[in-house]
């Protein structure tokens, strides 16, 4: 009826093969991942590191949403707050609004300041 498509269905906490997946009590919790971000020079040069290591500052991000009149080609003003791999959380003091960016529709950041660089990131 199917072709077997849903012969070994997959339910949460159940990984490939049967093995169990971590559960949420092995996940770092919130407050355990605020602390301060060191990078190890063992890091490659992605963007969300180098936003990392200039949390506190101000910046412009600028975004373009593919497809969207009202998103294109748009500014936002702020403090970075945190950065993940695929997404920057900027506050704005002025407004008082706070901004999930997702990484896919940043063009580039511009900032007013000198921007904290490590020059020795390697490739591994």
């Amino acid at each position: 009826m199917n072709g077997n498509y849903y012969q070994n269905p997959m339910f949460p906490g159940q990984g490939l093969n049967n093995n169990t997946v971590p559960n949420q009590q092995s996940v770092p919790s919130y407050e355990q991942s605020q602390t301060t971000y060191t990078p190890s020079y063992s890091e490659q040069s992605y963007i969300e590191n180098v936003i990392r290591l200039n949390r506190g500052k101000k910046a412009r991000f600028h975004i373009t949403v593919p497809g969207s009149k009202e998103w294109q080609d748009r500014v936002f003003n702020g403090i970075i707050e945190q950065a993940g791999r695929d997404h920057i959380i900027v506050s704005n003091p002025e407004t008082g609004e706070w901004y999930l960016i997702l990484m896919i529709y940043l063009d580039f950041v511009t900032f007013e300041e000198p921007i904290n660089y490590i020059k020795d990131f390697r490739n591994t």
